[in-house]
């Protein structure tokens, strides 16, 4: 399918979306991330990796400081704020990218736009009930993430009688509580989740489907990159091994309507998508 175009505006940014895939590179200041945790908890090396991905050709930096991989803890806020802010500051002086800021809390948010972040990427679709506002208030980008549950239970059998029109109906919803709230339509962006909540059966039907997703008419990012339904589609990968088959997923979704994908491998996932993108524009 061709995707539809959208412009996403996040702070003084315009992400023009549909012209080609966005690719958002992961960058977790954690030591417990399922995948990279403990790597750049160091800020020296969480802002040479970042510099490193925009170098890449990433177009918008995801800054974390608080994992949630399925049976995380939850971090307090001061931990949370003081693991990102020093990262987000030196990552605005030291690239053009947009800067989005991975966090579930308020305050958390609100410091990392102070820091210069344009953009809130929120799995919990504002389930803090600050966030809008501080969003709004802001003029950042904000991700409205699909998630069933908390991260420490979400996977302990998730169930859905239809997966897609479930969490499509969900991110229809929660898009409009937040334009009620006073975000402008064009600064938000939809997100399902993959892997949030559900089983791999679940994510795979939600990639199968993601043009329903995209028709709802928001730029639609998605998050496939070394996921536990690539672990099996694969035959139980360990996350080393998980690469080729991420960028199998990557090239699924731009083919189908995905805007922006979230991915930790940025040179490649780049590569992949300009001959997929190449091909969608011909």
């Amino acid at each position: 399918m061709r995707r539809t175009h959208v412009t996403w505006r996040a702070g003084d940014h315009a992400l023009e979306c549909g012209l080609r895939t966005l690719v958002m590179g992961i960058l977790n200041v954690t030591p417990d991330s399922f995948s990279d945790g403990g790597r750049y908890l160091d800020p020296e090396l969480a802002v040479s990796r970042g510099v490193e991905m925009a170098a890449e050709g990433a177009d918008i930096l995801d800054v974390g400081g608080e994992s949630t991989r399925p049976g995380s803890d939850p971090v307090s806020p001061a931990e949370e704020r003081d693991r990102v802010v020093p990262v987000i500051k030196r990552l605005t002086a030291e690239t053009d990218v947009p800067i989005s800021i991975d966090t579930r809390k308020a305050e958390v948010a609100a410091a990392a736009i102070e820091a210069g972040a344009s953009i809130v990427n929120d799995v919990s679709a504002a389930d803090d009930p600050a966030m809008f506002g501080v969003a709004r208030d802001g003029a950042a980008g904000l991700v409205l993430m699909h998630m069933r549950g908390e991260p420490k239970t979400m996977q302990d059998d998730p169930h859905y009688d239809d997966v897609v029109a479930e969490v499509r109906a969900y991110l229809a919803d929660r898009a409009a509580a937040a334009e009620a709230a006073g975000i402008e339509r064009e600064r938000l962006c939809l997100d399902p989740g993959l892997g949030f909540g559900k089983s791999s059966s679940h994510s795979l039907q939600l990639m199968r489907e993601n043009a329903a997703l995209a028709e709802l008419g928001y730029p639609l990012l998605v998050g496939p990159s070394r996921k536990s339904f690539i672990r099996d589609a694969l035959g139980d990968a360990p996350i080393d091994r998980r690469r080729e088959g991420s960028l199998g997923a990557v090239a699924y979704l731009a083919a189908h309507g995905a805007h922006i994908v979230r991915v930790h491998d940025v040179r490649p996932t780049v590569e992949v998508l300009r001959v997929v993108d190449a091909i969608l524009s011909s």
